[in-house]
């Protein structure tokens, strides 16, 4: 009989029980959208989304935790909130940011989670900075799921990064000709060089497109869009996108025929 992990409620635990435990994806990225709305359909100010939001974030991650997900990253905050959101709304969320880092310690070391963080962290206030640096080195002896916080994030930026660092590498190490450069060599420069290959982006709230996140590390994940606003997004949400993502067949740009079965 197969065993289902501690923690989870009735309806987790039913549809667990429909789950391949052997398949699971090994990295799960979501892009955590909606608050916004989800706050003006109750007539609320946005920060009531924010605020909701943060315990959407608790409820997934710990059954993210208690299912055994290798690596989760969360779209907290990209590069054009920073500079394109009133700065009352971003003043709010930094705010909230901070105090998270704290008040969730207690989960995340109860549940072995250790914390990561890409982006560029170095534009955000100089006390975030710090609780992120206290809080990553808080679990970083923890072996269990990687959570992965991506701030001040955009895709094209790293990418960016990642160049800069490859040139960087390779003037201390005898120029460009004698530096070679691929795929493995691109993806040891991303921030997110320590993670598994990603699996899975998940997208809240309907929206149809990638938003400038893990545009590289996407280039076989399997896209999942629900309507559901992410403060409404539970634990039960993200094992039936996980049920959905076993349903499909990975090919990356092959087939699955048997070769001579005359297929096209």
């Amino acid at each position: 009989m197969r065993t289902i992990p501690s923690g989870l409620d009735h309806k987790e635990a039913e549809l667990f029980r429909q789950l391949d435990p052997s398949q699971l994806p090994k990295h799960v990225a979501i892009i955590m959208d909606g608050n916004g709305r989800w706050a003006k359909r109750r007539h609320l100010p946005r920060i009531a989304g924010h605020r909701k939001g943060v315990e959407a974030v608790r409820l997934v991650v710990e059954t993210a935790s208690r299912i055994g997900l290798p690596a989760l990253t969360l779209y907290a905050f990209s590069a054009e909130n920073f500079t394109r959101r009133p700065a009352t709304e971003i003043h709010f969320l930094m705010k909230l940011l901070h105090r998270y880092l704290k008040n969730e310690l207690p989960l995340m070391q109860r549940n072995n989670i250790r914390l990561s963080f890409i982006g560029r962290s170095q534009m955000l206030p100089q006390e975030v900075q710090e609780r992120m640096a206290w809080a990553k080195e808080q679990t970083s002896r923890n072996t269990g799921m990687v959570l992965t916080l991506a701030l001040n994030y955009g895709s094209r930026s790293e990418i960016v990064d990642a160049f800069q660092s490859m040139f960087h590498a390779a003037a201390n190490n005898g120029g460009l000709g004698h530096f070679q450069i691929d795929e493995e060599t691109v993806a040891r420069h991303l921030y997110t060089h320590n993670l598994p290959e990603l699996d899975m982006i998940i997208r809240t709230s309907g929206e149809m497109r990638l938003s400038n996140f893990l545009l590289w590390q996407a280039a076989y994940a399997e896209i999942y869009v629900t309507k559901t606003l992410w403060p409404d997004f539970s634990g039960i949400d993200l094992l039936e996108a996980i049920q959905e993502f076993q349903k499909r067949e990975r090919r990356y740009g092959g087939l699955n025929e048997p070769i001579g079965s005359g297929a096209n």
